[in-house]
């Protein structure tokens, strides 16, 4: 049971490597294709928490966010390749990898927090942010309670709230929770995804910075509620990967981080529906024929 609640995305996690336990900080087993994770990393506290981050390359800051009961080891392919242009910043959330266990309840907000508290220990401005799933929803919430700190941000399968996920996840998150072996900090955070988050989707409109929204074809996000959150998000763009799960930036990185790299790089422009499509309507009844 351990190790399917482990693949369990955006319900439990972005968990990517080989699912050993991790009951307790410091003994998840470390991501065997990964070699951005042998980078020693540094600690902070933040709110009576030690928190343990990396910092690869150098650039552009680039923050990474993972999913529910993982690690920045879940997101060892996206650090291998943007740190060749990017500085690529990713932290362990709190009660979770090699991060220090927090003696209260464990919410999305206060996770987010943290990774603002990050920057302002590194002592950096507007960054870019990518999070998958858990880390998703923490990157929409970053936008939303720290416009400051975000220049764009990438929002792979979050959810509002525990009715946006599929009902197989639900399922699958409730038996999982049966598991009388399940470690007491594997409980706590998968326990948070059954009442949390609660994102009213009008408050998404407060988002200012251009956001890329993905979800895939097969995710464990319903359809609609991705739709829901792109229509919600002012300056945003929408990509569904076609034939893939929850699970594509570990299943697929070079698709994933393709579409990632070319949202930063290339500058945002807002589409509007009707002129753009007049436009391009126009172009096309004028141009020579072949």
């Amino acid at each position: 049971m351990r190790s399917l609640l482990l693949l369990l995305p955006t319900a439990i996690v972005a968990c990517i490597t080989a699912c050993a336990p991790a009951s307790t900080p410091e003994t998840r087993a470390p991501e065997a294709t990964s070699q951005a994770a042998a980078v020693a990393g540094e600690r902070f506290q933040h709110g009576g928490v030690e928190l343990y981050y990396e910092v690869h390359g150098s650039g552009e800051p680039l923050l990474l966010i993972h999913g529910n009961g993982g690690s920045s080891r879940d997101l060892g392919r996206q650090i291998e390749y943007f740190q060749k242009n990017y500085q690529v910043i990713a932290m362990d959330s709190r009660d979770q990898g090699r991060s220090a266990d927090s003696p209260e309840k464990i919410t999305y907000e206060k996770m987010t927090d943290d990774q603002a508290a990050l920057l302002d220990h590194l002592k950096l401005g507007a960054v870019n942010v990518v999070g998958w799933s858990d880390g998703a929803i923490q990157a929409l919430l970053l936008a939303m309670r720290h416009p400051e700190k975000v220049k764009k941000l990438v929002s792979m399968a979050a959810n509002l709230n525990p009715q946006g996920l599929h009902p197989d996840a639900v399922a699958f998150i409730k038996e999982a929770l049966k598991d009388p072996q399940i470690s007491a900090r594997d409980r706590k955070v998968t326990e948070m995804m059954l009442t949390e988050p609660q994102i009213k989707p009008a408050e998404l409109e407060k988002i200012t910075a251009p956001a890329l929204i993905l979800a895939s074809d097969h995710d464990m996000i319903s359809d609609e509620h991705t739709l829901e959150i792109f229509h919600h998000v002012p300056n945003a763009q929408l990509q569904i990967f076609a034939n893939a799960t929850h699970m594509i930036p570990f299943d697929d990185p070079d698709r994933f981080n393709s579409i990632v790299a070319t949202f930063l790089q290339k500058p945002f422009v807002k589409i509007d529906r009707l002129a753009d499509t007049m436009k391009s309507l126009e172009k096309l009844r004028t141009a020579p024929a072949k």
